[in-house]
């Protein structure tokens, strides 16, 4: 065989296995930007989102999937566009924004004459469950604090269980996944305007 055949074997077999492997594919938490619905008042409130705390057995890289044995398959070619706690913090954010009328201000300076809203999350059990569900856990805490620094600070712990049917597909999971964050969101800025107008309310269900 000749040096150039022999190279062009090599460049064919290369290129065979390059076909044969598995794409990679990338999936975010943050669903598409929509249209913030025009009968939405700002919250009395500034806010800001703190870091969110993600189960460990899901935080990585690829998707880990429930099967039914009770076993977690980690599927190294479906993976998240960022650090799943980065998405769920920038998902949950996003829908905030949307239902409070305002931007989330972690880290920035703050209108010194408003109360300023604190959110955390701790994220307990993240479950994906192809064909079946996608299901989020999550204890979130409040703390208002006024705008008068000598003010006391009030806080509210809650927590919620959120269950949405998913498809067979991967693209079904994640959908359902962004339905369970967006309820989730429905349910933190429901509790937190009606606790800021009246401080003995309680969390929503």
């Amino acid at each position: 065989m000749t040096v150039r055949t022999h190279l062009l074997v090599l460049a064919c077999a290369l290129g065979l296995g390059a076909c044969s492997s598995t794409p990679t594919h990338y999936y975010t938490l943050i669903a598409p930007a929509t249209q913030a619905p025009a009968n939405v008042a700002q919250a009395p409130f500034q806010f800001e989102m703190q870091p969110v705390l993600m189960a460990v057995q899901v935080d990585q890289p690829p998707l880990v999937v429930r099967q039914g044995d009770g076993s977690l398959a980690i599927l190294e070619n479906e993976r998240w566009g960022a650090p799943l706690g980065d998405e769920f913090h920038d998902a949950l954010t996003g829908e905030l924004e949307r239902r409070f009328g305002s931007r989330d201000l972690a880290g920035l300076p703050k209108q010194s004459d408003e109360p300023v809203l604190s959110i955390r999350t701790d994220v307990r059990r993240f479950e994906s469950v192809l064909g079946q569900y996608a299901l989020i856990d999550v204890v979130w805490n409040l703390s208002l604090r006024g705008h008068d620094n000598g003010s006391k600070r009030q806080t509210m712990t809650c927590s919620s269980v959120i269950r949405e049917p998913a498809g067979a597909s991967m693209e079904g999971l994640i959908l359902a996944h962004q339905k369970a964050v967006s309820a989730l969101a429905d349910r933190i800025s429901k509790t937190a305007n009606e606790w800021a107008r009246q401080p003995n309310s309680r969390c929503a269900s």
